[in-house]
């Protein structure tokens, strides 16, 4: 009896005991079990070799990705790694990578990670707790700012061993830390520790993955070589992925001209986001006709995101959410989807369009319970209508929508004057919307046509790349078109979206400014959520917020992946949850050597 009692007092001062896990699920159970040799959406029996030639649409003038200085090229993530890996066939599930198992107790307040032995970077020293815990410090002192925001629920890390290190969490409810620590990229501290990590560098890092840099101009190519004796090659997150000898990317600056060379043979394969392209600029590529090339559609089940006019509140001539909601109903889909995108596209209605976590209909009890107490911070078309994007008419055009978008204007004290829209004080309603691709002028000029019908001068810039993201860190801008994509598990990203911390950050993703305490505090709560519906719930809620405020101009989504390739690669037959995935490909020309 006594053993026993013993034993009780002994569980309830020790209720966070944990056990070491070879992965970790957001909400419920992990699909793959312990020992599981690969991911299903894989050829395990890929070869390796060959080669896969990309364009990368941008200069590049600095090799680390992990600062907000200069422009990294594509794929220079590929010499680097975390200390798990995510699922593509999961909403959210991570497996060991550097990591071989992982412990955090039931209410997730901290998180263990033991490294596997064999990790190495690629100068053959082992990965270490050091690294890991170097890596956390000087991401969140040095690294770009949505790192500081990421890691701010980590309230110590300690090295409880050579290879086993623990985070010990802040107060509160953020079950997503764990998972969020397993995406930590590990960077090498006898690397680092005599170099300035916040400065650009053409120089390239030390990393551990299956890629290095190999040769690169800066500005024109780059290519990675694949490390023949990558330590993780055999583990079962890596197995039938990364299978080519040399990935290489070259720079174009312009779309029409990339996809040109893409037809002339330049390089291999591109995923269009055109749709004017997609429908009409491939018709003449004799390689199709050949069977030599081909162009697929891939569908997944990921939430579509946002993309958007988006407008910059920190400027005053936004204030009002009656002038922005008057701007949106002057942006005319209809017509652009029929007279520019060829009926290939579906009007954004949600942050999460296409997933189960988008607000439909009228609020549920689950989320008034989280909407009625902010019912005095949000507009109340938040438990009275379902949000619809503005529709054009299809007989009489934008007309009625330009009428209600001046009754709105009038409304916020705007008015017309020698056909020019301006305030009380006669200052003109003038404003820039901001592009860096030419691509976007042909949907921004006839909306800033139907704002001129208004009396408004919105022009139309389009900046080349460096340029636009100094910009944009900058928040020197009044409109951009801007996305948000989302997962089908939100989190701790949302915070670096749309809170009023993240305004003020220079480099964060909240581009409007949002500083809304309602925002603030639905974000929080979608943070913490304990499980699958709560989480679903918080998501529709602060969905229904977010528009309702109508701090961007929705616009499009695609439900597909548009690729166009030749006819040089292996691809798996199955397309995950999460999209069709590039890396999983493999070279035919390997397959017979």
């Amino acid at each position: 009896m006594r053993k026993t009692l013993v034993a009780l007092l002994l569980l309830c001062a020790f209720p966070a005991l944990a056990q070491p896990q070879h992965g970790l699920a957001m909400h419920g159970d992990l699909k793959y079990p312990a020992g599981f040799s690969h991911f299903d959406y894989v050829n395990p029996k890929a070869p390796k070799g060959g080669e896969l030639r990309l364009a990368d649409m941008g200069p590049f003038d600095s090799l680390n990705p992990f600062i907000p200085k200069g422009q990294s090229p594509d794929g220079v993530s590929l010499p680097f790694e975390t200390l798990m890996e995510s699922a593509a066939d999961e909403p959210f599930s991570e497996y060991g990578l550097i990591a071989e198992t992982v412990e955090t107790p039931p209410d997730r307040s901290w998180v263990i990670f033991s490294l596997r032995p064999q990790a190495r970077w690629h100068d053959g020293k082992p990965i270490t707790a050091d690294d890991v815990i170097f890596s956390l410090n000087i991401l969140r002192t040095k690294g770009a700012p949505h790192y500081r925001f990421y890691y701010a629920g980590v309230e110590r890390a300690e090295k409880l061993g050579e290879r086993r290190v623990k985070f010990t969490f802040k107060p509160g409810d953020n079950r997503e830390l764990p998972l969020i620590l397993g995406q930590l990229p590990v960077l090498p501290k006898h690397y680092w520790q005599d170099k300035a990590f916040d400065e650009t560098t053409l120089v390239p890092p030390l990393g551990s993955g299956p890629y290095r840099v190999g040769k690169f101009e800066a500005g024109r190519y780059i290519q990675y070589e694949r490390v023949k004796d990558y330590w993780g090659k055999d583990l079962p997150t890596q197995k039938g992925r990364y299978n080519f000898d040399t990935i290489r990317y070259d720079v174009y600056r312009d779309s029409t001209v990339a996809l040109e060379a893409l037809k002339a043979g330049e390089y291999d394969l591109r995923i269009e986001n055109e749709s004017k392209k997609w429908a009409t600029a491939y018709a003449d590529w004799p390689a199709l006709k050949t069977g030599k090339a081909s162009l697929h559609e891939f569908r997944d089940g990921m939430p579509s995101g946002m993309q958007s006019f988006a407008f910059n509140l920190r400027r005053p001539l936004f204030a009002d959410i009656r002038v922005r909601q008057a701007l949106a109903l002057a942006f005319d889909f209809e017509w652009a989807n029929r007279n520019l995108f060829y009926g290939q596209y579906a009007r954004t209605n949600s942050y999460f369009d296409h997933s189960e976590l988008a607000a439909k209909g009228l609020p549920g009890q689950a989320e008034l319970k989280l909407l009625d107490p902010l019912r005095a911070q949000v507009p109340p078309q938040v438990f009275s209508q379902e949000f619809v994007s503005p529709v054009t008419d299809p007989d009489l055009g934008i007309r009625p929508n330009l009428r209600r978008a001046m009754s709105l204007l009038e409304q916020a004290g705007w008015d017309v004057v020698g056909g020019k829209l301006v305030d009380k004080r006669g200052q003109p309603f003038r404003f820039e919307i901001l592009l860096n691709s030419p691509a976007f002028e042909r949907i921004s000029l006839p909306f800033a046509h139907n704002l001129a019908r208004l009396g408004i001068d919105a022009s139309v810039r389009t900046v080349d790349p460096t340029q636009y993201v100094n910009r944009v860190r900058g928040f020197d801008f009044d409109m951009i078109v801007a996305s948000w994509g989302q997962s089908l598990s939100p989190g701790n990203e949302q915070s670096l979206y749309w809170t009023s911390e993240a305004a003020d950050q220079s480099g964060s993703r909240n581009f409007g400014g949002i500083k809304n305490p309602a925002v603030d505090r639905l974000v929080e709560q979608l943070i913490a959520a304990p499980d699958r519906a709560s989480l679903v719930a918080a998501s529709r809620a602060l969905d229904r917020v977010l528009l309702w405020n109508w701090y961007v101009i929705p616009q499009w989504h695609s439900p597909t992946t548009r690729v166009a390739l030749w006819d040089k690669f292996g691809q798996p037959d199955q397309v995950p949850l999460q999209g069709w995935q590039l890396f999983a490909l493999w070279a035919k020309s390997a397959e017979t050597k």
